[in-house]
């Protein structure tokens, strides 16, 4: 048996397309999550994120289930003010309609600092 070295500074090295490095698109829950992150302030840490699709009859999206994790007193006061605005939030997702957002779980903790895990569902639907 015999082992060889990769160099992985190398093979793993961001390419290039026409001399522009290569940046990965952005999908419709990396925007979500970024519009979350923003509408709590920036003081949120991202737990999780749950992507289902969804279709009607009529209509395609997507159900999206995130947990945000807000730490400390200033962080927990942007979770609150992120669980009130949030039903009644336009959000800017190009291609994409908002149909509904909700919390549907806080938890919330004092001890030993204070702690608030919020879970946000999103109904998103295509904008066709």
């Amino acid at each position: 048996m015999r082992a060889e070295f990769i160099d992985i500074s190398t093979a793993h090295a961001p390419f290039e397309v026409k001399g522009l490095p290569y940046r990965p698109r952005r999908t419709v829950g990396d925007r979500l999550l970024e519009a979350l992150i923003t509408l709590g302030e920036t003081q949120a840490s991202l737990l999780s994120h749950n992507q289902k699709p969804w279709a009607s009859v009529t209509f395609t999206g997507s159900r999206h289930e995130v947990l945000l994790d807000f730490e400390g007193p200033d962080a927990v006061a942007a979770g609150e003010r992120l669980i009130a605005a949030l039903p009644d939030h336009e959000f800017a997702i190009p291609g994409q309609l908002v149909a509904d957002a909700t919390v549907s779980e806080v938890t919330h903790n004092q001890l030993p600092c204070p702690r608030m895990v919020v879970t946000c569902v999103l109904l998103l639907l295509e904008d066709q």
